[in-house]
């Protein structure tokens, strides 16, 4: 049972993003978290998000999720908005993410591309 609104879960994921804070991050997953990047799962457990994590902190300059929108559905929340990296060119641009929430924790964060199709299969506008 979440005893805060899912949106501030995911919203507080998102800050641990913008600041690469590992520990963070890791306090708000789920113990069987899953990490997933345009429909392929980088990780399934805490341990191994932790590790995907890292490598990817170690690999991007200021990289910032900037959200425009946010909207939650129970313990599902949707964000849509752009994301920013100043060594990833390909990191650049439209994006929307998804969060499964479960006891104030994230059991799933999903990134996507900003597509008609993902809009269609998310049901957002």
């Amino acid at each position: 049972m979440n005893t805060r609104d899912p949106k501030l879960t995911a919203l507080l994921f998102n800050e641990c993003i913008n600041t690469q804070d590992i520990e963070g991050l890791v306090a708000l997953m789920t113990n069987n978290h899953s990490l997933i990047c345009n429909d392929e799962v980088d990780s399934n457990d805490k341990e191994t998000s932790r590790e995907a994590w890292e490598r990817f902190f170690h690999n991007v300059i200021n990289y910032k999720n900037h959200f425009t929108k946010i909207e939650s559905r129970e313990n599902f929340v949707i964000m849509i908005g752009k994301s920013t990296c100043s060594n990833r060119e390909s990191l650049n641009g439209n994006a929307l993410w998804t969060a499964k929430i479960e006891n104030d924790n994230l059991s799933e964060w999903q990134v996507y591309n900003d597509t008609i199709e993902i809009r269609k299969r998310l049901n957002i506008q």
